[in-house]
């Protein structure tokens, strides 16, 4: 399988925890080699990279951040 990467855009993150949460939930996706989270700056939107390995959905890391609590902006 070919490495991948997706940026996502994520709303709602105001610290390092929140950056922890998202880090957490995207890294229990099947396929998942790594995430980097942007710096987090309160009411802005951060970017969050996903590597990993073949496709995986952008509903799928969505549904991800969605359980650590934030919301992807589409």
């Amino acid at each position: 399988m070919a490495a991948e990467t997706t940026v996502l855009v994520v709303k709602g993150m105001t610290c390092g925890h929140c950056a922890q949460a998202v880090t957490t939930e995207l890294s229990a996706v099947e396929g998942v080699t790594s995430v980097e989270v942007a710096d987090v700056v309160p009411n802005h939107d951060t970017a969050v990279t996903v590597h990993h390995e073949g496709p995986i959905t952008s509903e799928t890391l969505a549904e991800a951040v969605d359980e650590a609590g934030y919301q992807v902006v589409l």
